[in-house]
């Protein structure tokens, strides 16, 4: 049975229907190899003006086993407004049913291994340094057929549809009446930059009408909404719960009713600082995913938070309040995200990490307070803290003295954040020797004014595809070394409003494909126009 896809802009007369002709089922079949047989690579990258034929594309997506192009169609409905996390994907795939079980890997090794197999493929195309990806244009019209409005409702009878929602500001909610939604997508118009008498946020009265739809798999919405009411607690087929960006300053206690919820996304709900009880009793749930920017505040867990043994992702969290103790029986996650740390808990949060053998990503955050001109605290006990040894991506945010020295040991290690470090001395005397780093982002990590050839030696980052540099102290970077970047594609500058000497010998990396400039200094920016250098 072939799933459609509708998508109803407020303020439009018609829907926009939608078959995604490709599907077989709902659910995908996981082969027993991972490799799809006698289709070639077709990678497009738009920025470097390659393509691949429309036949080649056709035969490619024609070739695909059920499982691929079950999450190649799934791909394009969640990509075709624009790219998402591949993190967010791979939740998605899970909560929809689209991955099956694979004995000795885990749901989210499965569902990560089709997004790569897709990449492989080119099929998905990563952007922003490896951590969104969309559909290109060339499969995304393949993977999706344009129905005639009267064929799509005869179609849709009895069968599932998912549905997005592009809200006006006027706070209507469309008629779906008779229509089987199993999936909900809805941006709100502030999330839009539109808006028509715009209310602000969606109504208690509109979100009524979502929690009526009892039978959705996923309900995704991105926005402000008045409430969350407790018939949310009615939806007990739900899987994926998303209220990013929402500005809820509470959850209501009837969502502990939701068993088969999997993902819990309160991203960016900057009022929000607690969770209900209730939650405790959602055993199935895999991933919670709290505040992530720095404006953005910690969540209180309540306690007990330790008895989720299948809980995979944990972000957002406050390190304090004991919650040390609770993750020590926490050893299976593999995604960790904590707020706040200081020395009151720090050492017995490191020990309950060092458990964590399986531990994928780690996100660590100082506490605020006043560290010279910074408003960030030193991370304290670094010296003592090791690192699980399969962990691939690490966030460091947080005044250091120096770069701690465990950091040339992590040779897993492929993505590397270091934020507001402020370190006098220069970090990439140990990074440039990490074998695998892909991805690398200094963001007022270096309070230097000049550097050199020094920062990478010839040979240097040798598996580096992106750096970005953010800086305001950074005024001219004079020089890079022959061989130096062998792999590196994009380069950043962001917010080095100081900088005026871009170095020489950036065109001698033949590897670079992009070249990022933001918030030029004057002097800089006629120089550029005087001397043209692509720019994207």
């Amino acid at each position: 049975m072939p799933y459609f896809n509708c998508t109803q802009e407020i303020g439009k007369l018609d829907l926009v229907p939608e078959e995604f002709h490709g599907s077989k089922s709902q659910a995908g079949v996981v082969p027993s190899t991972s490799t799809a047989v006698g289709i070639s690579s077709s990678r497009v990258a738009d920025n470097t003006g390659e393509s691949s034929s429309s036949e080649t594309c056709k035969s490619n997506y024609e070739k695909l086993p059920d499982y691929l192009k079950s999450c190649l169609d799934y791909s394009s409905f969640v990509t075709k407004r624009h790219p998402v996390e591949i993190g967010k994907l791979v939740r998605l795939l899970l909560a929809e049913g689209l991955i099956q079980d694979k004995p000795g890997d885990s749901m989210e090794d499965v569902a990560a291994n089709v997004v790569k197999e897709l990449i492989d493929l080119g099929m998905l195309q990563e952007v922003h340094d490896g951590t969104e990806v969309k559909v290109p244009a060339s499969y995304l019209q393949l993977s999706i057929l344009k129905l005639e409005k009267q064929y799509f409702v005869s179609k849709t009878a009895n069968s599932p549809v998912r549905l997005e929602i592009r809200d006006d500001g006027r706070d209507i909610f469309p008629n779906v009446e008779g229509r089987l939604v199993r999936s909900l997508f809805i941006i709100t118009a502030e999330r839009r930059h539109y808006s028509i008498g715009s209310t602000g946020c969606l109504s208690r009265a509109y979100m009524r009408n979502v929690c009526g739809m009892r039978f959705l798999l996923v309900l995704d919405l991105d926005g402000k909404i008045a409430y969350l009411p407790d018939e949310v607690g009615d939806l007990i087929h739900l899987s994926y719960l998303g209220l990013a960006n929402s500005d809820l300053d509470e959850l209501p206690r009837t969502l502990g009713n939701l068993q088969k919820l999997q993902t819990l996304d309160i991203r960016m709900c900057g009022k929000l600082s607690k969770l209900p009880i209730e939650v405790l009793h959602i055993q199935q749930l895999r991933h919670l995913l709290m505040s992530k920017s720095f404006d953005d505040c910690e969540i209180r867990v309540p306690e007990g938070i330790g008895k989720l043994v299948n809980l995979h992702t944990l972000s957002g969290i406050y390190g304090g309040d004991g919650i040390a103790r609770e993750l020590s029986a926490l050893t299976q996650i593999k995604d960790l995200g904590v707020k706040r740390v200081s020395a009151d808990h720090a050492s017995e949060l490191f020990a309950a990490i060092k458990k964590m053998e399986s531990l994928a990503s780690l996100s660590l955050e100082a506490e605020r307070c006043f560290f010279e001109e910074t408003n960030f605290t030193l991370f304290p006990e670094l010296d003592a803290f090791s690192p699980p040894p399969l962990l691939q991506e690490f966030y460091l945010h947080g005044g250091l003295i120096e770069i701690p020295m465990w950091l040339a040991s992590m040779e897993n290690l492929t993505r590397l954040t270091l934020s507001f470090s402020y370190l006098s001395e220069n970090p990439t005397s140990v990074l440039q020797l990490l074998p695998k780093l892909k991805h690398l982002s200094l963001w007022e990590a270096y309070r230097a004014k000049l550097i050199g050839k020094e920062f990478c030696n010839a040979g240097g980052f040798p598996a580096l595809e992106t750096l970005t540099i953010a800086s305001e102290f950074l005024v001219e970077w004079t020089e890079i070394a022959t061989g130096a970047f062998p792999s590196l594609r994009s380069l950043s500058f962001s917010c080095c409003s100081s900088l005026i000497f871009l170095p020489e010998g950036l065109q001698n990396i033949s590897t670079l494909q992009e070249l990022h400039l933001g918030s030029l200094h004057p002097d800089l920016a006629r120089r550029l126009e005087d001397s043209p250098i692509f720019l994207s």
